[in-house]
């Protein structure tokens, strides 16, 4: 304490002006709101990832030149990524899992389908001539020999042709998925207006009304939402056929169930606030008090809960596809490219590795952005 210069003591000047400053800058609500989510990393790649999706999913099929229908059975079957080979100056791969062997393009783009010149099914061979070079194939131990020595690749190749290979029909397996990505939206677009305009409204008057009304609401929600959805789509398509139509009306006439009773507890909650009794005392209508007053001060929740609830419409409607409940043939989505990849996994996985990656990648954006949507807007969380 000796050590302490005595002018360290003294007071500090007051300077009005001084107190008066604000050393950080003011923001409204929503201006925080945004500055919290931007500091989000893993929210910030959600959104970057479903913005670059759906970008993708709208323009990627009209740039290709080929269609998710368009099918070539010459071009079955084909990786994304081979090893190729080279003989008189040819290049070539050898696809192990239908045992053909394909002309490569200096660009790495399919050429063609190499015909055998000779067959021989008792030892499982086939002979294909390069020249003045013989190629043995041995679909047995799956192995080239040129001249009698094994034949050694030239390195690996990226398919320029199609990017993520083919299906079992010789179709694109990119546009399919970017195809695919349509339909996954489509029902996340549907699913997220449904919620908004019939679970949001239909909560909000039953939780505003209360008394007798609440309990015969909530009661007619509890009826809808004790039917599982998978009966429900089988009734559908009873009446309508199977097809996207079907799967559609199916998510959204049951699907507003859950947004209805977060709505209504919001509701239960705001409406002994000072504010409603208020604009009730000034003769403001049911419909003002909701739309004016209460549902603007759930805004926070019911964003949170659409983010939730989107993924598990996709992945819904990505079940009933595998299952044969969903679109119909040759429709893509990502269920029923799962559902055929299933039936090739073991000799061509990339064909099930890109469905299953889209709906991983897409349910994990979904519920990042809404775990970042619901720390932005809860004021509590403020660091």
């Amino acid at each position: 304490m000796s050590d302490i210069a005595p002018e360290m003591w003294a007071p500090v000047e007051r300077d009005a002006a001084q107190a008066e400053f604000i050393a950080a800058p003011s923001l409204t609500y929503w201006q925080d709101v945004r500055q919290r989510l931007w500091k989000n990393r893993p929210a910030m790649l959600g959104l970057g990832f479903i913005i670059v999706l759906i970008v993708a999913a709208i323009v990627g099929p009209m740039l290709s030149s080929h269609t998710y229908y368009e099918q070539n059975l010459k071009f079955a079957n084909i990786p994304p990524v081979f090893q190729t080979y080279e003989v008189d100056g040819k290049r070539f791969f050898f696809n192990s899992g239908n045992f053909n062997l394909y002309e490569v393009s200096p660009e790495g783009k399919v050429e063609g389908l190499l015909r055998a010149t000779k067959k021989d099914l008792i030892k499982k061979q086939q002979q294909f001539k390069f020249g003045d070079q013989l190629v043995v194939m041995d679909t047995a131990q799956q192995t080239l020999t040129l001249d009698g020595t094994p034949l050694q690749p030239t390195g690996w190749q990226w398919n320029q042709s199609n990017w993520f290979g083919t299906d079992q029909l010789g179709r694109d397996v990119l546009v399919r998925q970017l195809y695919g990505a349509r339909i996954s939206l489509t029902v996340a677009f549907v699913a997220t207006l449904v919620n908004f305009f019939i679970g949001v409204f239909y909560g909000g008057i039953s939780g505003y009304l209360g008394g007798r009304a609440d309990m015969v609401m909530m009661r007619i929600v509890e009826i809808i939402a004790t039917i599982p959805l998978t009966l429900y789509v089988i009734l559908m398509m009873v009446v309508l056929n199977s097809g996207f139509f079907s799967v559609i009306l199916a998510i959204g006439t049951v699907y507003w169930v859950d947004m209805a009773r977060i709505v209504r507890g919001q509701i239960l909650t705001l409406k002994e606030q000072d504010y409603v009794a208020a604009a009730r005392t000034m003769g403001a209508s049911t419909g003002r008090i909701l739309t004016r007053h209460l549902l603007p001060n759930t805004i926070g929740p019911i964003l949170v809960t659409l983010t939730m609830l989107i993924p598990s419409a996709i992945f819904i409607e990505s079940f009933m596809s595998f299952i044969g409940l969903g679109v119909t043939p040759p429709q893509a989505s990502w269920g029923t490219l799962t559902s055929e990849a299933v039936e090739t996994l073991r000799a061509y996985p990339y064909q099930l590795f890109f469905p299953a990656a889209a709906i991983s990648l897409t349910m994990f954006a979904f519920n990042f952005l809404g775990d970042g949507l619901r720390d932005a807007l809860d004021p509590r969380l403020r660091k």
